[in-house]
Protein backbone atom coordinates (compact mmCIF):
# COMPACT_ATOMS: atom_id res chain seq x y z
CA UNK A 1 0.00 0.00 0.00
CA UNK A 2 2.62 2.09 0.61
CA UNK A 3 3.88 1.60 -2.66
CA UNK A 4 0.67 2.24 -3.99
CA UNK A 5 0.51 5.53 -2.67
CA UNK A 6 3.88 6.56 -3.51
CA UNK A 7 3.13 5.58 -6.98
CA UNK A 8 -0.13 7.80 -7.07
CA UNK A 9 2.08 10.98 -5.45
CA UNK A 10 4.62 10.46 -7.93
CA UNK A 11 2.12 10.37 -11.13
CA UNK A 12 0.50 13.13 -9.26
CA UNK A 13 3.29 15.09 -9.61
CA UNK A 14 4.37 14.30 -12.46
CA UNK A 15 1.24 15.01 -14.41
CA UNK A 16 1.29 18.95 -12.50
CA UNK A 17 4.81 19.45 -14.20
CA UNK A 18 3.66 18.25 -17.59
CA UNK A 19 0.63 20.47 -16.89
CA UNK A 20 3.41 23.51 -16.14
CA UNK A 21 5.29 23.08 -18.95
CA UNK A 22 2.86 22.85 -21.29
CA UNK A 23 0.91 25.81 -19.86
CA UNK A 24 4.95 28.01 -20.33
CA UNK A 25 4.76 26.42 -24.06
CA UNK A 26 1.48 27.57 -24.64
CA UNK A 27 2.41 31.24 -23.07
CA UNK A 28 5.93 30.92 -24.71
CA UNK A 29 3.69 30.39 -28.07
CA UNK A 30 1.50 32.91 -27.66
CA UNK A 31 4.60 35.55 -26.98
CA UNK A 32 6.53 34.11 -30.05
CA UNK A 33 3.33 35.61 -32.05
CA UNK A 34 3.06 38.92 -30.74
CA UNK A 35 6.48 39.70 -31.56
CA UNK A 36 6.17 37.88 -34.51
CA UNK A 37 3.46 40.48 -35.42
CA UNK A 38 5.30 42.86 -34.16
CA UNK A 39 8.24 42.08 -36.54
CA UNK A 40 6.05 41.82 -39.55
CA UNK A 41 4.53 45.47 -38.75
CA UNK A 42 8.19 46.79 -38.51
CA UNK A 43 9.21 44.90 -41.59
CA UNK A 44 6.15 46.41 -43.55
CA UNK A 45 6.44 50.02 -41.85
CA UNK A 46 10.51 49.38 -43.29
CA UNK A 47 9.18 48.92 -46.67
CA UNK A 48 6.59 51.58 -46.86
CA UNK A 49 9.29 54.35 -45.32
CA UNK A 50 12.77 53.08 -45.84
CA UNK A 51 12.95 51.77 -49.55
CA UNK A 52 11.55 54.50 -51.42
CA UNK A 53 13.91 56.80 -49.39
CA UNK A 54 16.87 54.21 -50.67
CA UNK A 55 15.05 54.08 -54.17
CA UNK A 56 15.22 57.83 -54.49
CA UNK A 57 18.99 57.92 -53.38
CA UNK A 58 19.69 55.60 -55.59
CA UNK A 59 17.81 57.54 -58.40
CA UNK A 60 19.84 60.62 -57.57
CA UNK A 61 23.33 58.76 -57.37
CA UNK A 62 22.51 57.49 -61.00
CA UNK A 63 21.18 61.14 -61.77
CA UNK A 64 24.42 62.37 -60.16
CA UNK A 65 26.93 60.26 -61.07
CA UNK A 66 27.66 62.22 -64.39
CA UNK A 67 28.28 65.12 -62.74
CA UNK A 68 30.25 63.98 -59.89
CA UNK A 69 32.61 62.02 -62.60
CA UNK A 70 32.82 65.16 -64.06
CA UNK A 71 33.74 67.41 -60.75
CA UNK A 72 36.53 64.36 -60.23
CA UNK A 73 37.78 64.79 -63.89
CA UNK A 74 38.13 68.77 -63.32
CA UNK A 75 39.59 68.37 -59.92
CA UNK A 76 42.40 65.53 -61.05
CA UNK A 77 43.05 67.89 -64.19
CA UNK A 78 43.34 70.88 -61.87
CA UNK A 79 46.02 69.40 -59.80
CA UNK A 80 47.94 68.76 -62.87
CA UNK A 81 48.12 72.27 -64.08
CA UNK A 82 48.87 72.87 -60.16
CA UNK A 83 51.74 70.74 -60.43
CA UNK A 84 53.00 72.09 -63.38
CA UNK A 85 52.96 75.28 -63.13
CA UNK A 86 54.96 75.02 -59.46
CA UNK A 87 57.06 73.32 -61.33
CA UNK A 88 57.63 75.80 -63.79
CA UNK A 89 58.04 78.08 -60.61
CA UNK A 90 60.50 76.12 -59.16
CA UNK A 91 62.70 76.13 -61.92
CA UNK A 92 62.21 79.50 -62.67
CA UNK A 93 63.15 80.71 -58.74
CA UNK A 94 66.21 78.06 -59.20
CA UNK A 95 67.26 80.30 -62.44
CA UNK A 96 67.03 83.36 -60.28
CA UNK A 97 68.79 81.80 -56.89
CA UNK A 98 71.97 80.63 -59.41
CA UNK A 99 71.94 83.90 -61.29
CA UNK A 100 71.52 86.00 -58.24
CA UNK A 101 74.71 83.87 -56.88
CA UNK A 102 77.04 84.38 -59.60
CA UNK A 103 76.20 87.69 -59.60
CA UNK A 104 77.47 87.87 -56.19
CA UNK A 105 80.45 86.24 -56.65
CA UNK A 106 81.12 88.24 -59.41
CA UNK A 107 80.83 91.39 -57.22
CA UNK A 108 82.71 90.12 -54.47
CA UNK A 109 85.48 89.79 -57.00
CA UNK A 110 84.80 93.60 -58.04
CA UNK A 111 85.19 94.45 -54.37
CA UNK A 112 88.48 92.60 -53.82
CA UNK A 113 90.32 93.57 -56.64
CA UNK A 114 89.36 96.97 -56.11
CA UNK A 115 90.48 96.55 -52.53
CA UNK A 116 93.40 95.23 -53.83
CA UNK A 117 94.08 97.54 -56.16
CA UNK A 118 93.24 100.57 -53.52
CA UNK A 119 96.17 99.15 -51.42
CA UNK A 120 98.69 99.07 -54.13
CA UNK A 121 97.78 102.51 -54.93
CA UNK A 122 98.16 102.84 -50.94
CA UNK A 123 101.52 101.52 -50.94
CA UNK A 124 102.90 103.55 -54.23
CA UNK A 125 101.51 106.82 -52.70
CA UNK A 126 103.47 106.22 -49.71
CA UNK A 127 106.60 105.19 -51.37
CA UNK A 128 106.48 107.73 -54.13
CA UNK A 129 104.84 110.82 -52.35
CA UNK A 130 104.56 110.53 -48.43
CA UNK A 131 108.46 108.98 -47.52
CA UNK A 132 109.93 111.71 -49.81
CA UNK A 133 108.30 114.36 -48.18
CA UNK A 134 108.98 113.06 -45.00
CA UNK A 135 112.79 112.84 -46.11
CA UNK A 136 112.56 115.93 -47.61
CA UNK A 137 110.66 117.46 -44.30
CA UNK A 138 113.43 115.70 -41.63
CA UNK A 139 116.21 116.89 -43.74
CA UNK A 140 114.11 120.79 -44.04
CA UNK A 141 114.14 120.52 -40.09
CA UNK A 142 117.68 119.47 -39.49
CA UNK A 143 119.24 122.33 -41.53
CA UNK A 144 116.67 124.77 -39.87
CA UNK A 145 118.04 123.70 -36.36
CA UNK A 146 121.50 123.85 -37.54
CA UNK A 147 121.31 127.19 -39.13
CA UNK A 148 119.71 128.33 -36.14
CA UNK A 149 122.15 126.96 -33.95
CA UNK A 150 124.81 128.33 -35.64
CA UNK A 151 123.63 131.82 -36.41
CA UNK A 152 122.64 132.25 -32.88
CA UNK A 153 125.11 130.34 -30.93
CA UNK A 154 122.37 129.35 -27.84
CA UNK A 155 119.28 127.17 -28.18
CA UNK A 156 115.74 129.60 -28.20
CA UNK A 157 114.05 129.26 -25.10
CA UNK A 158 110.31 130.47 -24.71
CA UNK A 159 109.41 131.19 -21.21
CA UNK A 160 111.96 129.09 -20.04
CA UNK A 161 110.59 125.82 -22.29
CA UNK A 162 112.68 124.74 -25.03
CA UNK A 163 111.09 124.80 -28.82
CA UNK A 164 109.55 121.73 -29.94
CA UNK A 165 112.36 121.88 -32.89
CA UNK A 166 114.56 122.07 -30.23
CA UNK A 167 113.32 118.90 -28.10
CA UNK A 168 114.16 116.53 -31.33
CA UNK A 169 118.24 117.16 -30.99
CA UNK A 170 117.84 116.41 -27.00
Amino acid sequence: MENANLLIAFIAITAAAVVIQAGMMIGMYLATRKTSARVEALAGEVRTKILPTVEIAQSMLIELRPRIETLVTNVSESSAAVRAQMERLDATFSDVLDRTRLQVIRADELVGRTLDRVEQTTDMVHNTVVSPIRQASGLVQGLTAGLEFFFSGRRRQRNGRPVAQDEMFI
